[in-house]
């Protein structure tokens, strides 16, 4: 296979995917999309550090630049516990879109990498949009190399991120810190 656009959600977890990819003689073009991750400085973090690994890798990477903070909010904000789906479903439709629009022969993404995604929903959002694009979805599970993947990224020091990029994420993973502070805080009065 000649053209896979590679989804990246990040350079940690395309770690688990180029070099997969490469042992079959696949040359994965990188492709940013994801307009999910906020705030800006999280979202310029990711994309930077995909941005210095990939001509170290001699990568191709696209960038299709659009930080959606307002867009995906409006998305999500009647059904939060639920985001995830719109989520996937969006970056993954962008890219099935980009790769038949620019004539490439299928499309995969780093996001079925991930042991805390789901891994189906991606997988089926991609045949679907792979249906409507009339491009080809490459499937792989790539959650067995997650965590060489984390380890190799941290060796080569690259931005770990705590959490998989939308605000509502990283308001649950400090849950239970809110919630302490909350009993700490309870009595008090200004």
């Amino acid at each position: 296979m000649d053209s896979v656009l590679l989804h990246c959600c990040c350079a940690p977890c395309s770690l688990s995917c180029i070099e997969p990819l490469r042992a079959e003689g696949i040359e994965p073009t990188a492709f940013w999309y994801n307009p999910n991750i906020h705030p800006w400085k999280e979202y310029q973090a990711r994309r930077d550090c995909l941005a210095e690994y990939a001509p170290t890798i001699n990568m191709k990477l696209i960038v299709h630049e659009e930080y959606g903070l307002r867009d995906f909010v409006r998305h999500v904000a009647e059904d939060i516990d639920h985001r995830c789906t719109y989520c996937y479903e969006h970056r993954v439709e962008e890219t099935a879109r980009y790769a038949a629009e620019h004539g490439y022969e299928a499309f995969t993404s780093t996001l079925l990498a991930s042991v805390y995604q789901n891994h189906d929903k991606i997988a089926e959002a991609a045949e679907r949009f792979a249906k409507q694009y009339g491009v080809r979805f490459l499937y792989r599970d790539f959650r067995p190399n997650f965590r060489a993947g984390n380890q190799r990224a941290r060796e080569l020091g690259f931005y770990m991120q705590k959490y998989c990029g939308c605000v509502f994420s990283e308001a649950d993973r400090y849950q239970k810190q809110i919630d302490r502070d909350r009993a700490k805080y309870a009595e008090i009065i200004l």
